[in-house]
């Protein structure tokens, strides 16, 4: 083992977890894990934690997500079956220390002892543009086409001003930290405002930390670490909160529901500072009506801020497109950065 190794094998261990439906609930609070580093994308990840069941519908995602980490490089699964194309991933049981799982993997990556993950996807354009075009660009003219198999950016009115912009459609999620686990939206931007929404996958039906994630949005990352796991109800934390005026970060009537609660209301009864509803009532409302016109982070805000069951509520009301169209594009379709 060289010095530089030595070095990498002492520091907290890269990881980048995929949620799957049922993931274990100590999976939210890994961050606070003394020997991990949880990252926010794969191409700072030297392990990949696939935590819970993966449907088979997202597994193409899973794929991409795993081609993007670096070598050397190691699949775990936690309380996860064992997925086909991943052969050399290893699986960790509910009983087992998941900390020292990893570390010993990590170890054994960088010592040479385990081979890296090879690639699952071929080392090819996701779908083939070469000679397409009068100069062999990959587009048809000017303007349009999909060169290096991504669909190039085409002008469309802006739906504020009506000003032509760039329109850029790509799928994005399961895997997004900021996004609920498993949800899969095909979205059309022009810069970062959504112009439209289709829902490709509905999100998993359990919790996960709604809370944490909206204060990361809002800036707050030492807040969102420390309300992890059953720290919501902490008194010093709900105080410090209160304090950072987090609240008025949020637009009041942002994400209005039928029941007349917003972001800024959802928010203020995660923290204790308001009393907590029975449930959300999403009535007949869509992801289209909640999202259209909104820039990107009032839009995490949004869905963050919405607990499981009402959101998929929304995502059953909502478009969902041609599914088959959809998820036959997505290998081709779906953006190396928007999958993290």
């Amino acid at each position: 083992m060289t010095w530089i190794t030595r070095l990498a094998a002492g520091a907290r261990v890269p990881v980048f977890i995929a949620m799957g439906d049922g993931a274990p609930a100590a999976a939210l609070t890994l961050s606070r894990h003394p020997g991990l580093s949880v990252v926010d994308t794969p191409r700072a990840a030297s392990i990949l934690l696939v935590a819970g069941q993966m449907p088979d519908a997202l597994i193409p995602y899973l794929h991409r997500l795993h081609d993007q980490l670096p070598h050397p490089r190691a699949t775990l699964l936690w309380q996860s079956p064992p997925i086909p194309s991943l052969p050399d991933a290893i699986a960790v049981d509910a009983d087992d220390d998941i900390g020292r799982a990893v570390a010993d993997v990590f170890a054994a990556v960088l010592e040479g002892k385990r081979a890296s993950a090879p690639d699952i996807l071929p080392d090819a354009p996701p779908s083939e543009w070469r000679g397409v075009g009068p100069h062999g660009q990959g587009g048809k003219g000017m303007m349009g086409g999909t060169p290096y198999g991504r669909p190039m950016a085409m002008t469309d009115d802006d739906i504020r001003d009506r000003l032509a912009l760039d329109s850029y459609t790509a799928a994005f999620g399961p895997f997004l930290p900021f996004f609920p686990p498993g949800l899969v939206l095909t979205l059309t931007l022009q810069g970062d405002v959504i112009q439209k929404v289709v829902v490709t996958h509905p999100p998993f039906d359990h919790d996960g930390s709604p809370l944490a994630t909206l204060l990361n949005l809002l800036g707050l990352p030492a807040l969102a670490t420390r309300s992890l796991g059953d720290r919501a109800d902490d008194p010093v934390l709900r105080r410090l909160i209160q304090l950072s005026g987090a609240r008025f970060a949020i637009p009041s009537g942002l994400g209005r529901l039928p029941d007349g609660s917003d972001v800024r209301t959802r928010f203020d009864r995660m923290t204790g500072a308001a009393p907590d509803a029975a449930s959300q009532d999403a009535g007949d409302t869509t992801l289209e009506h909640l999202l259209v016109g909104l820039e990107w982070h009032a839009a995490m805000l949004v869905l963050c801020s919405l607990d499981p069951a009402t959101l998929r509520d929304i995502c059953k009301n909502s478009d969902t497109g041609d599914q088959d169209e959809t998820q036959g594009e997505s290998e081709s379709e779906m953006h190396a950065g928007h999958m993290s």
